[in-house]
């Protein structure tokens, strides 16, 4: 696929994306930016929260990974399910009593303001680099694409991708990407679903074939029951699931911005049990890529180095018709933008409410600080992106899932804590708690094959991370006195 033939595929999309963007926030204020006005309806934002979930990593390097971990991956998804069932009726009530604007809110009325800053803090590293990272993954594919071939430096091209994420999450913040997201979404399924197809077809297979030889292959295994030391052994995939659901989505201001944008909390369970039963189907769907695409490379003796390359080689390198190209760089581009705007979005709303606060200041104000946030986040990611592309030595959705780990567990414990107990706590010492639990953690992970007879640590730690935080909290409690 040539580079031209990409640039106008780029930009055709671009353009249906910032008309809808346009029509969808032209008259939105600070209340449609954070949160929508609180007036959207649960179906639209539940098949837009199938585009936010599935982000260009997911597109990626979900078909990639196959050959390492079979269809084990459903195993975490079976977990992100339970995860959102929890969101659904523990925390999106409590949110929506409270009538939040930020999430981190909560922990200055539970704890104090050293809780709400450190809640804050700690989204705004694990949302940047989070986001850096799927980011990133695109940058790595208009490189090899566009930029490479034309002989243009890779900080151009960092530099034009954040550029169009600002632009187009800049004016309608949550109200435009409710509507950019259902566009996305409706991209990303279609765009799977007929790579699907024009592979299988190419394979001579029917719809039955197709699911005979995908159920055949030794790559199709689901669930691993056998081996605890195992990175794929179902309760550590499980459970690593449902705490990484609930940090990463019911914890995280950027999915939460969505989630409270509807009516009610009643319209907020529909539309997050909805998107967690569909995201599971959809990435059911990018598996089944992922093995014909493996079948597909064998038969043409095609070699890739990375499994994160698969996708891109083989519907970019002229094997199929070129709508196939045009469909992988839509459906590409429709994912990943989806969690590089939202999270934008996400960081400009905690940075301005969270962190410089918006308390006493008038909505001219609040605007003026928030449009020179939005630019300022926009900068810091573009220079993080830039980063990994030096450090980046692993497939990129491990690489997401293990900074999740370090650094969405402290406010998983504070939450936590915060829900079920209800003792007071020394808030003045609870940053101290929340950056040594990492460091816990790192040395934990470190040390495990020795410590435990071979034992290896995967995305579980997250769990222990909020467990050492919440068990720093119980020595924080005061004596003889109770809160809430």
């Amino acid at each position: 696929m040539s580079p031209i033939a990409v640039i106008i595929t780029i930009a055709a999309y671009f353009g249906i994306l910032f008309t809808v963007s346009y029509i969808a926030g032209r008259k939105a204020d600070n209340e449609g930016f954070f949160v929508g006005n609180r007036k959207s309806s649960w179906y639209v934002v539940a098949f837009a929260m199938i585009g936010s979930s599935i982000s260009g990593v997911t597109y990626v390097s979900v078909p990639g990974m196959v050959a390492t971990s079979s269809f084990g991956y459903l195993q975490m998804v079976l977990g992100f399910v339970a995860g959102q069932i929890i969101i659904a009726f523990i925390l999106i009530p409590l949110f929506y009593r409270m009538n939040l604007v930020s999430i981190y809110e909560y922990l200055e009325n539970r704890f104090g303001i050293s809780s709400y800053r450190t809640g804050a803090w700690f989204f705004f590293i694990s949302k940047m680099l989070g986001a850096a990272v799927r980011l990133f993954l695109v940058c790595l594919t208009l490189q090899l694409l566009v930029f490479d071939p034309l002989g243009l430096p890779f900080l151009l091209n960092v530099v034009i991708t954040v550029t169009l994420v600002w632009l187009y999450t800049f004016q309608g913040g949550v109200k435009s990407l409710i509507w950019t997201d259902s566009l996305k979404t409706f991209c990303l399924v279609i765009s799977v679903v007929l790579c699907i197809w024009y592979i299988a077809s190419d394979l001579n297979l029917s719809f039955t074939g197709m699911i005979q030889t995908i159920a055949d292959s030794k790559m199709s295994r689901i669930f691993f029951f056998d081996d605890i030391n195992s990175r794929e052994y179902f309760f550590k995939q499980f459970f690593a699931g449902v705490f990484t659901m609930i940090a990463m989505t019911g914890l995280d201001q950027d999915m939460m911005q969505r989630n409270l944008s509807c009516k009610n909390f009643k319209d907020s369970q529909k539309n997050i049990i909805t998107s967690s039963i569909s995201q599971f189907f959809v990435i059911l769907l990018f598996l089944m890529l992922g093995t014909l695409l493996y079948i597909f490379a064998e038969n043409q003796q095609i070699h890739v180095e990375k499994s994160d390359e698969l996708f891109p080689t083989i519907a970019t390198g002229g094997y199929f018709p070129v709508i196939v190209g045009i469909l992988f760089i839509i459906g590409l581009i429709s994912s990943a933008y989806s969690a590089a705007g939202s999270a934008l979005t996400a960081l400009t709303t905690s940075f301005t409410v969270d962190i410089l606060g918006t308390k006493g200041k008038t909505e001219k104000e609040v605007v003026k600080t928030r449009k020179r946030v939005h630019i300022g986040m926009a900068v810091v990611m573009g220079i993080t992106i830039f980063i990994f592309n030096t450090l980046n030595n692993t497939s990129v959705i491990d690489a997401v899932y293990i900074l999740a780990s370090y650094t969405y567990g402290p406010i998983l414990g504070l939450f936590a804590f915060g829900i079920f107990m209800k003792q007071a706590v020394r808030d003045k010492f609870i940053p101290l708690v929340a950056i040594a639990s990492p460091i816990l953690c790192f040395i934990l992970q470190k040390n495990s094959e020795a410590w435990f007879n071979g034992y290896k640590f995967s995305y579980e730690l997250l769990i222990f991370n909020a467990l050492f935080t919440f068990i720093g909290l119980c020595l924080l409690i005061k004596k003889n006195k109770k809160n809430i």
